[in-house]
């Protein structure tokens, strides 16, 4: 756990370092960036959804029956537009039966605030075990304006998974929505001067479509 008290889990597993040493690497091209992107988020989603619900039920296997459990929470994934969607088809292949929602979010490259451009989610959140899915948590002012949007919906229990987090944004998510839980392999030393996060891997959407 984070060092402070703040509901973050330190994801430990030695691939999820090793794919994020690779996503750090400024040499590495966009085609393997993806790669990366899509093996940590996969398993950063595997740690995040490891007590969901499930039901005991009894299958037949070509030999006979088979005890075993199946997953019965709603679960439903929100990627972060756009750098979010680098991490969705992970989340799915992982999870083929979770719903999906869309928040759109622009930063602004002054000030740092984000504002709302887009959200299309899913009806009927209440009871839904909801993984939001944004790489970097810098400032965290696009978590705390996302996970407002998914509380005017009626989401209650939600999680956030990120590639690479500053102590700042978590520290404002924790202020702001202390309910929530960070899933994230690594909390960094902070923002430089233009909020980026530091030593952070640059800028991830740019680096996922090869863009910047």
């Amino acid at each position: 756990m984070y060092s402070v008290g703040v509901p973050v889990h330190l994801v430990e597993h030695p691939l999820v370092h090793d794919a994020l040493t690779i996503l750090r690497e400024a040499s590495t091209p966009p085609e393997l960036f993806r790669r990366m992107a899509v093996r940590i988020s996969l398993l950063l989603a595997a740690e995040a959804t490891k007590d969901l619900s499930a039901a005991p039920v009894t299958v037949t296997s070509p030999l006979g029956p088979a005890a075993g459990r199946r997953i019965t929470s709603d679960v439903v994934v929100v990627p972060v537009l756009r750098a979010g969607l680098g991490m969705l088809d992970a989340v799915l292949e992982l999870i083929p039966s979770a719903r999906v929602g869309h928040i759109g979010l622009q930063r602004d490259e002054i000030t740092a605030v984000a504002s709302r451009y887009y959200s299309k989610l899913p009806k009927d959140l209440h009871d839904s075990f909801v993984l939001m899915i944004d790489p970097m948590l810098a400032t965290g002012g696009s978590a705390v304006v996302a996970l407002d949007m998914l509380r005017e919906v009626g989401a209650r229990a939600a999680r956030m998974i990120c590639i690479v987090a500053a102590p700042e944004g978590i520290e404002l998510v924790e202020r702001q929505h202390p309910d929530v839980q960070i899933y994230t392999p690594v909390v960094d030393q902070g923002l430089n001067d233009h909020k980026f996060i530091v030593p952070g891997l640059g800028d991830f959407g740019d680096r996922l479509y090869g863009t910047h």
